[in-house]
């Protein structure tokens, strides 16, 4: 709910938090219990953050609900295709030996 400032004739400038269907409603002094109407005293306050915390926080937010599975890589990316990738030193190897369409050609 939000705070919202009034003003009473007799005793001055007092805040109340009420709901925002109340909002233009008169609100009862605290000290001497007559009707005050709202008045616009302070600016309103905007609660800013900074890009890289409200992203890392929307991501966190997101996470909670549904995280993301590891399941969601490009297509063809080897670790979900069920395709083995060879791993760099076996293409090391494979290139050491002696090329199939070019035997006189030799790998150093």
């Amino acid at each position: 709910m939000p705070v919202y400032d009034y003003a009473c004739d007799d005793c001055g400038p007092f805040t109340a938090l009420r709901p925002m269907a109340a909002f233009q409603d008169p609100h009862a002094c605290p000290l001497c219990g007559g009707d005050a109407p709202r008045a616009l005293l302070t600016a309103p306050a905007l609660a800013g953050m900074d890009p890289a915390r409200r992203i890392a926080a929307a991501t966190n937010e997101r996470s909670a609900n549904a995280p993301k599975s590891s399941k969601q890589h490009g297509p063809g990316c080897g670790c979900c295709s069920g395709r083995k990738l060879k791993a760099p030193a076996e293409k090391a190897a494979a290139m050491k030996s002696f090329p199939s369409a070019r035997p006189w050609m030799i790998s150093h």
